[in-house]
């Protein structure tokens, strides 16, 4: 390699964009659980334990470079596939009871944990390893090899969203994870279009299940929980259910803050379970609109070193990685925001570095540890069709 490529492994703008989120974040969770809720230092202190295991994970992840990594994409996937078969078994039956979810289980001593947030990592590095390696089969994209492609990412992706099927929301960001994905993998338009016509039609075609036709949503498996998120997105005013009370009492928390909010720590709207899915509600009442924006304009510095990581780094597999973490990270801000000021449906995603929640924020910096890896490894592979092999190019 050339000097320059030695010069610049770290990427101190990914690095800054991510530390000031957890500074952001400690704040809010010490905010909403010890001088609102009174709960103590507990809650600030272990979320603060999970951001240092998530440095360490990004540090080690960062180790690895992509021809490393692409021989550990199928044994990683494997292990993601047993992750979220554990987790259909072995879920957390009196949080499944509580709740109505059964994402996570129960592990003595740590807590809970949702295998599904670990698991997106293995999965984006499927879909990244199949496009990749297939591009380098078809140097032109056909009708023919164009449908390959899509039946081999079908292929791939079923037992994943077959078996986070349960939780609507996780669901959702793998399907976003997908879609990116596959909108850069050169797929001909004429192919995709067609296809975004299809999913729209019957994403429209549920909510209309949902309102008129519930019955046949309760024969296909659905549950009254994810019926009450659509019924508190439609009309949380007229819905008795527990999500349109919490909803209701965001809606209120934020649009008390004004442009500045009320300090931190100060709150006059009472909000159940603020600390994990609800957290914007407590920037909104805290810091105000200036808070929010402030928020959001991290998130929007974070996501362009990434996409200016790739174009330094010029690598294909990188680039469907990169893809793929781009897609989860805007999806979950998008999503929890959007449910938080009442444009989208409740769906149960946290927000990215500010939730409080061990499995997604590791989930999180594990991802952060795959963009930290294309700076820190700043060479040029490419793949060879012929072989599993990666070679180094001048």
């Amino acid at each position: 390699m050339t000097e320059d490529k030695h010069t610049n492994r770290i990427d101190y703008g990914v690095i800054l964009s991510v530390m000031l989120l957890a500074l952001f974040s400690i704040a809010m969770i010490y905010s909403t659980t010890n001088l609102m809720a009174g709960e103590g230092m507990r809650q600030t202190i272990m979320h603060t334990i999970w951001y240092a295991l998530g440095t360490i994970a990004v540090a080690i992840i960062m180790q690895f470079d992509s021809e490393q990594l692409w021989k550990m994409t199928m044994v990683l996937y494997v292990i993601g596939i047993l992750l979220l078969i554990a987790t259909l078994l072995f879920y957390d039956r009196e949080l499944a009871a509580r709740t109505g979810g059964k994402s996570w289980i129960r592990i003595p001593g740590i807590g809970t944990i949702q295998p599904a947030e670990i698991s997106k990592i293995p999965f984006i590095l499927i879909l990244a390893k199949t496009v990749t390696k297939h591009n380098s089969y078809y140097t032109s994209h056909e009708y023919s090899s164009d449908f390959k492609l899509l039946g081999k990412i079908a292929l791939y992706s079923a037992p994943y969203l077959a078996l986070v099927l349960n939780d609507l929301g996780t669901a959702l960001v793998y399907m976003a994870i997908l879609v990116g994905i596959v909108l850069l993998s050169g797929v001909k338009w004429q192919i995709i279009l067609p296809t975004f016509l299809v999913v729209m039609s019957l994403g429209i075609g549920l909510i209309l299940l949902v309102v008129y036709n519930r019955e046949f949503l309760i024969n296909l498996g659905f549950s009254n929980y994810q019926f009450a998120r659509i019924d508190t997105w439609l009309n949380p005013l007229q819905s008795s259910s527990d999500d349109a009370y919490q909803i209701t009492q965001v809606f209120k928390a934020i649009g008390s803050g004004g442009i500045i909010g009320k300090g931190l720590g100060v709150t006059e709207v009472y909000i159940p379970v603020r600390e994990s899915d609800m957290i914007f509600s407590t920037v909104g009442e805290n810091f105000g609109f200036v808070g929010g924006a402030f928020l959001i304009l991290l998130y929007f510095i974070l996501i362009y070193h990434m996409v200016k990581i790739v174009y330094d780094t010029k690598n294909e597999f990188y680039a469907y990685i990169a893809t793929g973490v781009i897609m989860m990270i805007a999806f979950h801000v998008l999503e929890n925001i959007g449910m938080s000021i009442g444009l989208l449906p409740m769906t149960g995603i946290p927000l990215p570095f500010i939730s409080q929640g061990g499995s997604a924020l590791l989930g999180n910096m594990m991802a952060i540890g795959l963009i930290m890896s294309m700076r820190f490894h700043h060479k040029s592979y490419f793949f060879s069709g012929e072989s599993e092999e990666f070679h180094t190019g001048s």
